[in-house]
């Protein structure tokens, strides 16, 4: 394994292990960075423990004492940071006064340059010494996470900040995190998840599924409020990565005004940014948001913020007294908060919409709708009308043999209306990606290169059955092999095709289900096929009578096929029955993304 893989899976169990016994030893190097405990819940809002210090300045190679205290804890993990980029690595060693509370910690490379519990008994007071190293920046602010219970914590509180001699005075507060620091506003914890009241009278909504609620672990849910000249807007759902909305004048990506709740070291930035083209998108150092709150807990992204209406002195920003339409994508983010591409299509408002106008409560998709005509149109092809086309010709001949329709035997009539009726679907829904697409489309995989082989198919066989000799010519037996084989053909690529298409992130049906109900129809219309092959040889069989010791061959094999009209007639009404059930279920779940 390479060493990020290997990395990651050790990051993976240890998150994993942590929430049943969490670091009772106060071993928290893998804290060192965020500072965050692995307890699977958000941090608490307002600390009840404070941090302080004998002195205000320093000089390198200094002692000063630093006390924690407040309510009984169980764990802590103290830091000193430069006071002016609070992500930067631990500055500085500790120098420790009770081992029996206390424990070092290396974190980065500076020996000693952390603080953390030894035993998950409780405490009230700790006291420790920092010795400023001879490279200690102007100023240095000391951090403090402190775990009262196992889901209650708080995360970086900030202490006092020291400074050498002489070092100017900060232009702007320092705040206990870098979140704080890299926004332009305060940003606050959400105490409680969002609702969906008011949505459609009071504010504009946008939920995947339909009606969802938000507190539950697969509601897509956005939000849009007016309050005079602002909108409060809410977004949530279930991600451990990101999520994110824009604003488009179309429905293609490019151009756009988004808006990105990233969870980065578990706090989430919120943050503004322009989409260019399919490119990553590029981030503003300017944030136009203001009461930014999030919530990460159990699985469930959570923020909101509030912008004004019209931003002109902010470029990139779309006014939301217009018209547009509304994406919401998800997807994964590294540690540090690096985002990757979503991995499947984002929702997509179906029209556009102006959110400060009359109070909607919408949907949307995530496959375009010419991308869901043409998995329609697939599935009503190679599920229902070739399959019966099929069995009809291959079992029915003996059966409709004496009836007639327009002239031709009735077998011939059904068997040709669906296959005429099978190339036409097929025709239609092939050209519909290419025009969705603008061309051909590198993304789709092996998709479009057997969708094209299974076009040229059927094509090829109404073509080749034009050109059909008569019953009783001796080229009759070739046509009717190459007939077969290329239908058996066409009929299995189909089926490949329809595999790796339902997965596509255009379309993207719901998975495993897709995959366990196509293998469902492929057992279904196989074991129907043997079915009636069985039934077929057990009929010759039967009018072979056996007397005195002689064979007497009663009927010819096509009477003899014949004599089973009852029994075919009930399997083919129970197939074209399970044929309609497994389409139905394609096509609903066609309707639902």
């Amino acid at each position: 394994m390479e060493l990020p893989g290997l990395a990651f899976a050790l990051w993976m169990f240890i998150c994993l292990y942590a929430p049943v016994d969490g670091y009772p030893s106060g071993k928290v190097r893998e804290a060192c960075t965020s500072m965050i405990p692995c307890h699977g819940s958000s941090p608490q809002l307002s600390p009840e423990h404070t941090i302080t210090v004998n002195g205000t300045e320093f000089k390198p190679g200094d002692n000063i004492e630093v006390h924690l205290f407040g309510p009984d804890f169980e764990g802590f993990f103290i830091q000193a940071r430069d006071a002016e980029h609070l992500d930067s690595p631990a500055v500085g060693s500790f120098v420790l006064v009770d081992r029996r509370l206390s424990q070092l910690l290396t974190c980065g490379r500076t020996k000693n340059s952390a603080v953390s519990h030894t035993s998950k008994a409780k405490k009230k007071y700790v006291k420790v010494y920092w010795i400023a190293p001879g490279d200690a920046p102007k100023r240095v602010q000391f951090l403090a996470t402190v775990v009262k219970k196992y889901k209650t914590f708080w995360v970086k509180i900030p202490g006092p900040v020291v400074s050498q001699p002489n070092a100017l005075s900060p232009t702007s507060p320092l705040y206990a995190t870098s979140e704080a620091i890299s926004a332009s506003h305060p940003i606050s914890y959400l105490s409680k998840p969002f609702n969906a009241s008011g949505c459609g009278s009071m504010k504009f909504c946008i939920r995947n599924p339909s009606n969802c609620d938000p507190e539950s672990a697969s509601c897509f849910f956005l939000s849009f409020q007016q309050e005079k000249s602002t909108v409060f807007i809410e977004m949530s759902g279930p991600s451990e990565g990101y999520l994110a909305f824009a604003l488009s004048h179309d429905q293609w990506m490019g151009g756009d005004d988004a808006y990105l709740c990233v969870n980065e070291n578990h706090h989430v930035r919120v943050s503004t940014a322009y989409l260019k083209g399919r490119s990553p998108p590029v981030l503003d150092s300017e944030n136009a948001l203001e009461d930014v709150s999030w919530r990460l807990v159990d699985g469930v992204l959570q923020c909101s913020f509030r912008r004004s209406i019209r931003l002109p002195t902010y470029k990139g920003r779309f006014n939301l007294d217009s018209s547009y339409y509304i994406f919401l994508a998800d997807g994964e983010a590294s540690e540090g908060g690096r985002i990757y591409k979503h991995r499947r299509q984002p929702l997509i408002t179906n029209g556009i919409y102006n959110v400060t106008g009359l109070p909607q409560d919408i949907g949307g998709s995530r496959s375009p709708r010419l991308i869901k005509a043409h998995g329609a149109l697939m599935f009503v092809a190679w599920i229902t009308t070739v399959s019966i086309g099929v069995i009809v010709a291959r079992f029915f001949k003996p059966v409709w043999s004496h009836s007639f329709l327009f002239g031709k035997e009735m077998w011939f009539q059904v068997h040709r209306m669906l296959m005429l009726t099978t190339v036409v679907l097929t025709s239609i829904s092939f050209v519909l990606p290419f025009i969705y697409r603008g061309g051909w489309s590198k993304q789709a995989g092996f998709h479009p290169y057997l969708g094209c082989t299974v076009m040229a198919l059927t094509i090829f066989q109404p073509l080749m059955a034009g050109f059909r000799p008569s019953r009783h010519a001796p080229r009759r037996q070739l046509f009717n092999w190459f007939h077969w084989s290329t239908g058996t053909t066409a009929r299995i690529l189909a089926v490949v095709t329809m595999f790796l298409g339902m997965d596509l992130p255009a379309l993207d049906l719901p998975d495993p289900w897709d995959t366990y109900t196509m293998i469902g129809f492929v057992a279904w219309h196989v074991g129907t096929d043997l079915l009636l092959e069985i039934h077929s040889y057990c009929l010759i069989r039967k009018v072979e009578v056996i007397e005195d010791d002689r064979v007497q061959i009663l009927q010819s094999l096509t009477s003899a096929e014949a004599e089973g009209r009852l029994f075919k007639q009930v399997v083919l009404t129970i197939y074209v029955c399970g044929n309609a059930v497994f389409l139905i279920a394609f096509l609903a779940a066609i309707n639902q993304i």
